[in-house]
C-alpha cells in the first residue's frame, strides 16, 4: 500500500527558488554529468577507472534530488496563506518546546521552507507527530527512535515569516 503524498506549504519565494534549482539539476548540472562519466568512460577499463565511479555516484545522488525537488515542487501548496497566529502547532509554525528541562526552538514542516537559520522538524517526525494540533500550555509525550519516552511542553507556537 503506498501511502499519498502530504501537502508540504512553501512560500512564493522557496518554489521559485527550488524550481529553479530542479531546471538546474535537470539541465546543466545532469549534461556536467554525463559528459563527465562519458570521458571517464572513454579512457577504458570501468573496474579501477575512480573518476568513472565518482561521476556514476554524483550522477546517483543527482538523480535522487531531482526526484525528491520533483516530488515535493508538484504537492507544494504555494503561497497558501500562513497558519492562524493562535498558537496552536501545525505546520508552518515556529514552535518552541520544553525538553528535558531546556527551550528548543524549531520550524515544524519542510525543511526547503526554512533559509537554513533554524532546525527544522518535519510533523510525520516522532516529536512533529506528538506535538500537531495541540496549544501552547499543552504537555505530551512521545517515543523516541531509542524507545524512550520523552515528554514535551509547548512553550510557544507562531507562524513562520521567513
Amino acid at each position: 500500500m503506498s501511502e499519498q503524498p502530504t501537502a508540504t506549504y512553501l512560500t512564493q519565494e522557496a518554489f521559485d527558488r527550488l524550481t529553479a534549482e530542479l531546471a538546474e539539476l535537470q539541465g546543466p548540472r545532469r549534461q556536467e554529468v554525463i559528459a563527465r562519466i562519458e570521458a571517464a568512460r572513454a579512457e577504458g577499463d570501468l573496474k579501477e577507472n575512480g573518476g568513472y565511479h565518482a561521476a556514476r555516484e554524483e550522477q546517483g545522488k543527482l538523480e535522487l534530488r531531482i526526484r525528491q525537488l520533483t516530488q515535493l515542487l508538484e504537492t507544494a501548496e504555494v503561497g497558501a496563506t500562513p497558519p492562524p497566529d493562535d498558537g496552536v502547532v501545525e505546520p508552518g509554525m515556529v514552535v518552541t518546546v520544553e525538553l528535558f528541562g531546556d527551550e528548543e526552538t524549531f520550524l515544524l514542516g519542510s525543511r526547503e521552507i526554512a533559509d537554513g537559520s533554524m532546525q527544522v522538524f518535519s510533523e510525520a517526525s516522532p516529536l512533529g507527530a506528538a506535538i500537531n494540533g495541540l496549544k501552547v500550555g499543552d504537555t505530551t509525550s512521545y517515543e523516541a527512535p531509542n524507545g524512550k519516552q520523552i515528554e514535551v511542553t509547548i512553550k510557544h507556537a507562531v507562524p513562520y515569516t521567513g
